[in-house]
């Protein structure tokens, strides 16, 4: 196997001089350490179980580990490694293939009978290993070769093969929040292996720092480093806003355009739309174009929710948010962004009906349960030769020679007369449409207009 497939080392040692990057020489050494989490690191549970050196019946063999960038998934690995005889093994999930997968799996069967020396494989991004590498886990994971710390920022229910999922223990990881942030920078600036009090933080550069993060400890670390190396260029020990912006002068958006961010942030829009809380799409239409989504995607959605939410309430939803597709195709981004927010504004402020789609849903459940008999005769073609013979056409009423342009028949197939689909709200100009459906039905249906 490649030895840049991956690391191993009994102790664990990370050689942290001080040319080691601030990120990782600040990393926990013990759970005692980590940020957060405390929903997973209470007395007993079974992570601190399995980072205290027990296994098998005491605590979890192998853990898979979600959440967000930035968090600890690394370090709980590096922690867990640390409890008892075990050896460390971190395998590149974008580059190792099933060979090497094997590879570790017959190194650390042979590490446990021959040195009694446990191998904790830490595996991050698990959800690029496809099916067959995944497989390859298996044997090692059910018969506790290695004690597997996989971490994921895709949700594991899609991501993680069904059998891997069920022999190992799925801990949810939560975004750090700015308490746990602001505790992080305070232990950066003063402990020895970090910045060891060398430097000040003002509160305006400190806020800077955090909220440009993402919530992403390690994007915290890296842009206060950088923040000092600028204070320290130009002489000083205090560090200043100004200092903080020349370091990271725009957020962190996490945004995966393939994974639950893109869902989850899609989920939001659409929602907001529907709920007419226009700022609160605006919001999402943001973070889109901040992270890059292709704004044709976004175009498409438009286009969808005018119908699904707006529909007959305001006709010109469509038409608005077609104009924006086709505009965002001729022109681009950036200035498709202006289109987008044009036709996000229309949908989310316009009255909302769904009337229409229920109305079709309702329609497509009658005819897959086998409802809507014949054609009625009178409505069938009669433009070829021996359909009149058939009765096809006959009793037919030209609707243009009516009053009002409307004919008193039946359209419908005899087993759905006198059903109502359609339910229009009261909503905008569907308020005029119930008005003129309500006379129509009783025009079609016999009934006095």
């Amino acid at each position: 196997m490649s030895d840049d497939l991956f690391s191993s080392s009994g102790e664990n040692a990370e050689g942290r001089s001080r040319h080691t990057p601030l990120a990782v020489r600040m990393r926990p050494q013990s759970l005692d350490e980590i940020l957060g989490q405390q929903h997973l690191l209470g007395d007993g549970s079974p992570l601190r179980v399995l980072a205290e050196g027990s296994s098998g019946p005491a605590g979890p063999s192998s853990v898979i580990l979600y959440g967000p960038p930035g968090i600890g998934k690394t370090t709980i690995a590096h922690v867990i490694a640390r409890g008892g005889a075990r050896k460390f093994v971190e395998l590149s999930a974008i580059r190792a293939g099933v060979k090497d997968v094997r590879q570790v799996m017959d190194q650390a069967l042979n590490d446990r009978d021959l040195n009694s020396v446990t191998t904790v494989l830490f595996l991050d991004e698990i959800h690029r290993f496809n099916k067959a590498q995944q497989d390859a886990l298996l044997p090692g994971v059910e018969n506790g070769w290695v004690i597997l710390v996989a971490a994921t920022t895709e949700n594991p229910s899609f991501s993680v093969v069904a059998p891997l999922l069920s022999r190992s223990l799925l801990l949810t990881l939560h975004s750090l929040t700015h308490e746990d942030l602001n505790g992080l920078v305070d232990r950066a600036l003063s402990e020895e292996r970090g910045l060891e009090a060398q430097f000040t933080l003002d509160d305006e550069a400190r806020s800077h720092i955090i909220r440009v993060s993402g919530g992403d400890a390690r994007r915290v670390l890296t842009t206060l480093e950088a923040a000092a190396a600028v204070a320290s260029g130009r002489g000083s020990e205090d560090i200043t806003a100004a200092d903080a912006e020349q370091a990271a002068d725009f957020a962190v958006q996490r945004y995966d355009k393939d994974g639950d961010q893109h869902y989850d942030i899609v989920s939001a829009f659409i929602k907001s739309l529907r709920g007419s809380d226009v700022d609160a799409a605006l919001h999402y239409l943001a973070r889109m174009i901040v992270a890059g989504e292709d704004p044709r995607f976004i175009a498409r959605r438009l286009v969808i929710a005018a119908s699904e939410e707006v529909s007959l309430a305001d006709p010109s939803a469509l038409q608005a948010a077609v104009a924006a597709a086709q505009a965002v195709q001729l022109i681009g981004m950036p200035e498709g962004r202006i289109v987008l927010a044009q036709a996000t504004v229309h949908i989310a402020t316009a009255p909302k009906s769904n009337a229409s789609y229920k109305a079709l849903d309702a329609a497509i459940a009658d005819v897959r349960a086998g409802k809507g008999g014949p054609v009625p005769a009178h409505l069938r073609d009669a433009h070829y030769k021996g359909a009149q013979r058939l009765g096809h056409g006959q009793g037919y009423v030209y609707a243009h020679d009516q009053p009002h342009h409307v004919a008193a028949q039946q359209y419908v197939p005899e087993d759905l007369v006198g059903v109502d689909y359609y339910s229009p709200t009261s909503l905008g100009n569907e308020r005029a449409v119930s008005d003129r459906l309500e006379r129509l039905r009783g025009i079609i249906r016999g009934r006095k207009p």
